[in-house]
């Protein structure tokens, strides 16, 4: 898990996965909303709920990983970037993504509720996809803000 990762660069093994899997988290996010678009709204469900669980899963190891391996402060020590800069844009990443996270896991719980309640046909589902934009495109903004921050800590 600490050993070096398979992307060629000083970063631990756990943090090459968790990058991969978030620089691909808009690709899977945006298959699951093209199942929808073709009517299967079931698959999409479930694709939804697996991609947020694997996204949480990710959290848990990136932080677990973090914090055995020394945190941030043992990350930008080798990094040639200011670390004051480095670090709002950590905290503002931060609070984009549980901002991103609370907004994502909320469009899926409501639309399955609803879904189990009323079906396919309500009217909540105009609404569903309007607040799924949203959420998306929060997704493809936080993925970019993690993964920039990969070259900054262990390419520079």
């Amino acid at each position: 898990m600490f050993e070096v990762g398979f992307l060629g660069t000083r970063a631990p093994l756990f943090m090459d996965v968790v990058t991969l899997f978030f620089a691909l988290t808009p690709f899977l996010v945006g298959y699951s909303i093209f199942l929808a678009v073709k009517g299967k709204y079931r698959l999409h469900l479930q694709t939804q709920l697996a991609v947020f669980v694997l996204a949480m899963v990710m959290v848990v190891v990136f932080e677990t990983g973090v914090r055995i391996d020394g945190g941030f402060n043992a990350y930008m020590h080798e990094s040639s970037w200011s670390y004051n800069a480095v670090l709002i844009y950590l905290v503002a990443h931060i609070l984009f993504a549980l901002l991103t996270v609370v907004a994502w896991g909320i469009t899926i719980y409501s639309a399955y509720k609803v879904y189990r309640e009323e079906g396919y046909g309500s009217p909540y589902f105009k609404l569903h996809r309007k607040r799924a934009r949203w959420v998306f495109l929060a997704i493809i903004i936080n993925s970019m803000m993690g993964v920039s921050l990969y070259p900054i800590l262990f390419m520079t």
